[in-house]
């Protein structure tokens, strides 16, 4: 906006490069540092300052909103441990100065983003009409009218529902309009969730340092991994949707291979969550690349990736083998629980009677059986505790809660949604589309097994993912390989 009332300074060198780096991979993995380090070390405060004065920056100098993309993407990972309000109740955020800090900080990106939409939108550049919208539409219109024919429906379902789909879509909507797609960086998009993948592994690891992790005995309480924007599921499903990124270049670079080495960690970084869903269907992803990649990569980068494979599928043999006793103990948590089905399928069969009593549009958001994390205690929605906290509960899988929550019009909506999703990558499946589709898979599937969809923090991955999905061809006509 400031180039834009003073022309001139597009021709400074100095603007130039500052524009060239806030574009770059580097930029990201500066975005990616302040991400980790201030989950690790409880520097909230600090890096949500540095992301209103990089946003005012960017906002200020760019050309677009492409700079604004890792501090969307990771704005919501920079919770630490000791400030999750579901474990800690009286963290960093219960004091009255970090709220209004926080509060100040996100009114403030609130009106640089706006003013930059507006200010792309009065470009009146052509820009075609979304592809996904239909199905978008569709979908907020079930998630505002769930529960409507019930006696549950009422204001706070509708405003719950409202930002439920502005998770889900808005910045979908808000980077169609606002980036210049036709200079986006290739393979922009994968290189993110790679990069932004390495911080998210890193905070993984910090999970084992959490008070009570380890036990004296050397055994891991699974209970005591947890950062402070989730638990350890939901710290599995992110660094699931992160395994995928590296593929893209594996089968597009010279060097393939160190793509496939860095997408192999982050499977491993997905195991060390111990999140049993997200490693189940992280596994059955994690397949998907390495068929994907010895598919589509080229001559010797082939070779290199078939031996990265094998090289991982030998180590773990040999772990399981001279390891085992540790192993055990490190994942004896996980081991306890077995087949448990943590009282999911007993809240499969409630939200199933829900759906038989109100089957158009459900009871809304509040009112489906659901569980939630309260003051480190997983309680179900209604009981004590619960009534005054925001996000309900959520029943662990999403057709059970679609259809509890809006009924078949929900059911129906999410259908023509995830259909246009699939006929995107299906019609045009080139290397981009197809690897932010496994990042996208990672998501729904592990929401077989619990609520990442409707997770706001996933949500906001999701309508990133798909944004770029739909306009790569904008920004190159196909990839090239370096």
């Amino acid at each position: 906006m400031l180039t834009e009332a003073f022309p001139k300074l597009n021709n400074s060198r100095a603007v130039q490069q500052l524009r060239a780096f806030l574009r770059s991979g580097w930029f990201i993995g500066v975005i990616a540092v302040l991400m980790a380090c201030s989950e690790l070390f409880s520097l909230e405060l600090y890096v949500i300052c540095a992301y209103v004065v990089l946003g005012l920056l960017i906002v200020l100098v760019c050309e677009d909103t492409l700079p604004v993309v890792p501090m969307v993407v990771s704005g919501y990972m920079l919770f630490s441990s000791p400030n999750n309000p579901g474990m800690h109740p009286d963290g960093l955020f219960s004091n009255a100065y970090a709220q209004y800090t926080l509060v100040f900080a996100i009114a403030v990106i609130a009106v640089l983003l706006a003013g930059r939409l507006v200010s792309k939108l009065m470009e009146r550049k052509k820009r075609g009409v979304p592809k996904l919208l239909v199905g978008f539409v569709l979908l907020g219109a079930a998630y505002l009218m769930g529960g409507l024919a019930s006696p549950y429906y009422d204001g706070r379902s509708v405003f719950f529902g409202f930002v439920q789909i502005a998770a889900l879509c808005g910045f979908y909507f808000y980077l169609y309009f606002t980036v210049d797609w036709e200079k986006a960086p290739e393979g922009y998009v994968a290189l993110l969730f790679t990069i932004i993948g390495a911080g998210v592994l890193a905070q993984v690891v910090g999970m084992y340092f959490n008070p009570g992790a380890l036990r004296a005995d050397g055994t891991v309480d699974r209970n005591q991994l947890y950062t402070g924007w989730g638990v350890w599921n939901c710290v599995g499903c992110v660094m699931a949707m992160c395994m995928p990124a590296p593929v893209y270049f594996a089968v597009t670079k010279k060097n393939g291979w160190i793509y496939t080495l860095i997408s192999c960690i982050y499977f491993l970084g997905v195991i060390l969550t111990q999140s049993r869903g997200s490693i189940l269907f992280a596994t059955v992803i994690f397949l998907a690349c390495v068929v994907y990649t010895l598919v589509k990569a080229r001559g010797r980068e082939k070779l290199w990736s078939a031996i990265v494979y094998g090289a991982l599928a030998a180590g773990g043999a040999v772990a399981m083998l001279v390891f085992s006793d540790r192993l055990g103990e490190i994942f004896r948590s996980l081991l306890d629980l077995g087949l448990n089905d943590s009282d999911r399928f007993n809240l499969y069969e409630r939200c199933w009677n829900v759906f038989r009593r109100y089957p158009s549009f459900g009871v809304g958001w509040y009112d489906v059986p659901g569980k939630q994390l309260v003051n480190g205690q997983m309680l179900e929605n209604g009981q004590p505790g619960t009534e005054s906290y925001f996000i309900p509960g959520f029943a662990h899988n999403t057709f059970f809660q679609l259809i509890a929550c809006g009924g078949v019009f929900a059911f129906i909506a999410y259908l023509i949604h995830r259909a246009q999703t699939v006929l995107m990558v299906v019609r045009d499946p080139s290397p981009l589309k197809v690897v932010a589709f496994l990042c996208i898979g990672a998501m729904l599937l592990t929401s077989f097994v619990d609520n990442h969809v409707f997770n706001m923090g996933p949500g906001i991955l999701y309508s990133v993912l798909l944004v770029f999905s739909e306009r790569e061809r904008a920004a190159r006509p196909s990839p090239r390989r370096e």
